[in-house]
Parts: structure tokens; sequence; C-alpha cells
């Protein structure tokens, strides 16, 4: 009966134990193939950068989000294999525990205010090398960080390498804002290049995401068109109260993209 019902691609599932309970889910093989997949195209991107632009005694950038995970892991790994001397410099909470969790050394931008290299994600990258960066909420830091180093590095699987901004990444643009400021700079941003702007909210809070840095997000669910993001992100950044956009504009030297069958595509600025 299982064998019959794993052919036909479905299960449900019934089961109660002191660990868990999955009631009465139906579900296919795939999904845990695929999710499978862009965790491994993660991961070879992610050691693939690291081996290639992290080199001894050098200042490194450690990004936020999932594929930075990897980095983190890698880095690790060269520390203790290699003996490599290296200085991290976090761009988030999460960066900070990454670095603190697998022993790496722990820096700043007062004492190392020149980097290296950074390592980052990124929520999408178009054929100019455009990025969109912030779907964590650390966009501020990630770009502070990214401006102080010799080569930013973008790291990510297959699903984020776009021809345009928006072609699969759907979550829009992030813009970082002063709390009391989000309505007008919603209402100017809207009005003049359209689409919709949305107060980001938070899922295990009432109320909407505040940053790091104590800032509201409004995500910038931007129409279809041909856009000219330098200019788009300069004239954003002149709105009183914007703090900081998700666009990475001219930052990015190189992206590494795991793909699902195991190898990895390049892209040179």
């Amino acid at each position: 009966m299982f064998q019959r019902l794993l052919r036909t691609g479905l299960v449900t599932a019934y089961i109660n134990s002191a660990a868990f309970t999955c009631i009465n889910r139906t579900f296919t093989i795939g999904e845990s193939v695929a999710k499978m997949s862009l965790d491994q195209a993660k991961k070879i991107a992610a050691f693939k950068a690291v081996d290639e632009y992290v080199k001894n005694d050098t200042v490194v950038g450690v990004g936020s989000g999932s594929t930075v995970v990897y980095a983190v892991q890698r880095l690790a790994e060269r520390v203790k294999t290699e003996g490599l001397k290296l200085v991290c410099i976090p761009t988030s909470f999460q960066a900070r525990q990454l670095i603190i969790d697998n022993g790496l050394v722990l820096g700043d931008l007062e004492q190392n205010p020149k980097i290296d290299c950074a390592i980052d994600g990124a929520d999408e990258v178009d054929a100019d090398m455009v990025l969109i960066k912030g779907g964590g909420g650390c966009l501020l830091q990630e770009k502070i960080v990214a401006s102080c180093a010799d080569q930013l590095i973008v790291i990510a699987d297959y699903t984020k390498n776009s021809k345009k901004l928006g072609e699969q990444y759907k979550k829009g643009i992030p813009i970082e804002v002063v709390p009391m400021a989000y309505i007008p700079i919603r209402n100017r941003v809207a009005a003049k290049y359209g689409g919709k702007l949305n107060l980001r909210m938070a899922v295990a809070k009432a109320g909407p995401v505040v940053t790091d840095n104590g800032n509201f997000i409004l995500d910038w669910h931007f129409p279809e068109g041909d856009f000219d993001w330098d200019a788009v992100n300069r004239d954003i950044m002149m709105i009183p109260g914007v703090v900081e956009t998700g666009l990475f504009v001219k930052m990015a030297s190189k992206a590494y993209f795991g793909l699902a069958d195991g190898s990895v595509t390049e892209r040179a600025a």
C-alpha cells in the first residue's frame, strides 16, 4: 500500500509521538528533494567563494542570511585545517552570533575600517550585477560593510539569478526608514515610481518588523518596466527619513550561483 502511494507521489501522514505531531498532511515527494537541492546549491556556492577569495591574514565581512551559514562553516573549517588568521566583521546580530559560535575572531569597523572582501547573499541578482538585498532586514549594515570592502562576493542558489530585478524575487525592494516617516516616504515613492509599498510586519510580535538599528522596513513592489536602478536608488536616498535601500548598485565584484546539478556558475561585474 505504501509503495503504491509512493509511486503516485502522494503520502498522507498520520503521525503522533512525543516528539512531534503531523496530522493529515498531504505532500509531494518532490518537496524534500527540491529543498535539499537548494540547500546543496547554497553550500557549494558558499564553499567555492570562500576557497577562492579568502586569504590568510585578511579581514572578512560576513553577510547575513541562510547561504552565509555555509560560508561561515567553510571559514571555520579553513581556520582549523589551514591555520588561517582572519578577522570577521558582522553585518547583523545573526552574523555576529555565527562568528562567535564557530570560534572565529570577531572584529568591528572601528578597529578594521578596511575590509579585504565581504561575502554575502542576495535575494536577487540581475544581468548587470544589481542586487536586491534586505529580505532578512539587514540591508543597512550589509551595505556599510560592503562599502568598506575591496570586493563584495555574492553567494546564492540558482533561484536568485535573474535577467531583470523582479523576475524571480517577488517580495519587493526593501527600504529602511525612520519610523515616524514611513507614511510620507511610502506616498512619495509610490507617486513618483508607481507600485505598492507595504510596511513589513513581524511574525513573532505584534506590529511591524524593527531592524537591528531600530527602524522600519517598507517593501516596494515596483511595477514592471525598465529602471535605471542607480538613479532610482540615489533619488530614494534623498527622501528625508530614508535610512538605506536594498538596491546594491555597482557594488558586487562577483557572484557564485550554486546549481541543482551540483555545479556552480559565476558572473563577474
